[in-house]
């Protein structure tokens, strides 16, 4: 299972902008937003970090290593499931 993208968490982490990074890939503010905001491919996401100055893990979602918890499709609250 794929975690969830955090790029804008992880941009905001290292002080960069959309701007800064999109200007630094050489692509359009707007494009980077919809790469963002979208599926971006693997390439991207490199490019993306390496604009960022960060390792690529590091635009994901890392698990809780004390708990599996999963989102209620309905309400969205985190339910924490206890595995044994």
């Amino acid at each position: 299972m794929i975690d969830r993208l955090i790029i804008k968490e992880a941009m905001k982490r290292y002080g960069t902008s959309v701007n800064e990074i999109a200007e630094k890939m050489g692509i359009s503010r707007v494009t980077l937003s919809t790469h963002i905001n979208g599926n971006p491919s693997t390439e991207v996401l490199l490019r993306i970090a390496d604009a960022i100055g960060c390792p690529v893990t590091e635009l994901f979602e890392q698990p809780k290593k004390d708990a599996l918890t999963i989102n209620c499709p309905h309400c969205g609250k985190e339910i924490n499931i206890k595995v044994e």
